[in-house]
């Protein structure tokens, strides 16, 4: 259960903090309006500190980045998600794609809902596989090369982030598991970075490498170099799992204890 949010001191004056709290009541905001207060304050701190233009527009992008997935994913909050990683390059008639795109049309078929980065490739392969109304898209704009594929291209449930980190903070919040397709440095980065969050405690969902034609084995092999060199630790072989066939992923999902959320330590 989420911590109850308190109405917290602002040092912003007594005057200033009864304005703000009178602006929120009558905006009509019901849930939570304390932590509606606690945002205004900061942005009139932000004024105070005299941060400027490029600091504001950081941050100002993030919490709409942040406030309009939060909105995209809510009426289907109760729904259990798996988040596919995999290569943008990939052709639809290569093996990995074909894989992907059964994989995501089977998991619909276990009453799950895809995400993915937005892209093509294994991305869209999946997207094709879970069909255009089970699908979201997590599109990051970049100076090249993405784009989001035709299955999610104008769908509501594709978001676009200017930002890696409230991409990436959605992609563990939102999903209940992660299913790891070959695929290149921002596949593996996205893996690693998802992988190291697990380590840490942040959240404790399922890591899958779907290692088609053995594409992961020998980072496999390196992990296990690294494990015998105590680099890593024996015992963190638990964070992740490896899966030959699609098959193997529905029964490790279907007995995995899942969080749907991460702990309330990120609110």
């Amino acid at each position: 259960m989420q911590d109850q949010p308190v109405r917290r001191a602002s040092n912003i004056g007594a005057e200033f903090e009864a304005r703000v709290r009178k602006l929120v009541a009558d905006w009509g905001a019901e849930k939570s309006p304390e932590l509606i207060e606690e945002l205004i304050v900061t942005a009139l701190k932000m004024a105070r500190d005299k941060m400027g233009t490029g600091d504001l527009k950081l941050m100002n992008r993030s919490l709409k980045e942040l406030r309009y997935a939060a909105k995209i994913f809510a009426p289907y909050r109760d729904v259990r998600k798996v988040v596919v990683f995999g290569s943008a390059r990939t052709a639809a008639t290569e093996p990995e794609a074909q894989l992907a795109e059964e994989f995501c049309r089977q998991m619909v078929a276990h009453r799950y809902m895809v995400i993915t980065g937005g892209g093509d490739g294994i991305m869209g392969a999946a997207q094709r596989g879970a069909g255009r109304e089970n699908s979201f898209g997590l599109n990051i704009r970049l100076p090249f090369e993405q784009r989001a594929n035709e299955i999610i291209e104008g769908d509501p449930k594709l978001i676009n982030f200017n930002y890696f980190f409230t991409r990436k903070l959605n992609f563990v919040k939102e999903t209940h598991a992660f299913a790891l397709f070959p695929g290149g440095f921002g596949t593996m980065e996205e893996f690693f970075e998802m992988l190291t969050w697990k380590q840490l405690g942040i959240h404790s969902k399922p890591i899958i490498f779907v290692n088609a034609q053995g594409y992961y084995d020998h980072l496999l092999a390196q992990f296990e170099r690294a494990i015998a060199d105590g680099i890593i630790r024996k015992e963190n072989r638990v964070l992740y799992a490896v899966a030959q066939d699609q098959e193997h992923v529905f029964s490790m999902l279907e007995d995995a204890t899942v969080l749907n959320r991460v702990p309330g330590k990120w609110y």
